[in-house]
């Protein structure tokens, strides 16, 4: 190494590494990223690397599971609650935007890259997507259930999901909204397209 170039930090452990590797995949792909990539980025040797993970495929396993994980968990302790309606569907919202924002790489990934792991992961992945789907998909049923929404039906859900997706955009195009701030607008725009007139 030239002794004026500035030594690269060496990840502290995994959760480091795994940071790097969403960054790499979230701008060059999942293809265009090398284990050589992945080396330079962390100052890691192969080795090292290996240590931790056993393939690339198992970083990008990991990756588009870790916070699918977290969301599972936060929605689900949600829906164990005894809470109204529009207030659990705001704290889910809030969760997942905040999520979004300060992980955008790993959830990047997880989001459009799910479709590159390998089987038989890819199917453990796509099962936390469809139960982080069914999420919000009760959240809104409930709402449906206690008159309050006009639908919960599957557009409606997607329609959800899509909004929220999106909050990265949101930040960029707009700094002055914290991510609950931006939770917030979408919730009340979902409200204001869902709820019942009646109930208005």
């Amino acid at each position: 190494m030239n002794a004026r170039e500035p030594r690269r930090r060496r990840p502290q452990g995994r959760q480091e590494l795994f940071q790097k590797a969403a960054e790499l995949f979230a701008t060059n792909g999942y293809h265009g990223t090398a284990m050589s990539d992945l080396e330079h980025a962390t100052g890691l040797g192969r080795g090292s690397i290996y240590h931790y993970v056993t393939s690339k495929d198992d970083l990008l396993y990991e990756i588009t599971t870790q916070y699918l994980v977290r969301l599972i968990t936060a929605g689900e302790d949600l829906l164990a609650q005894e809470l109204p309606v529009e207030e659990r569907l705001r704290r889910f919202s809030r969760k997942v935007v905040r999520v979004i924002v300060n992980h955008q790489p790993e959830m990047t990934v997880c989001f459009r890259d799910m479709h590159e792991v390998p089987e038989p992961m890819r199917a453990e992945v796509l099962s936390l997507h469809q139960r982080y789907e069914h999420i919000w998909a009760q959240i809104l049923k409930r709402g449906q259930d206690a008159g309050l929404f006009r639908t919960a039906d599957t557009v409606t859900v997607k329609a959800v999901l899509g909004l929220h997706h999106y909050a990265y955009l949101w930040i960029q195009s707009d700094g002055r909204l914290s991510p609950e701030e931006i939770a917030d607008v979408f919730v009340d725009f979902t409200l204001s397209g869902i709820t019942r007139t009646d109930r208005r």
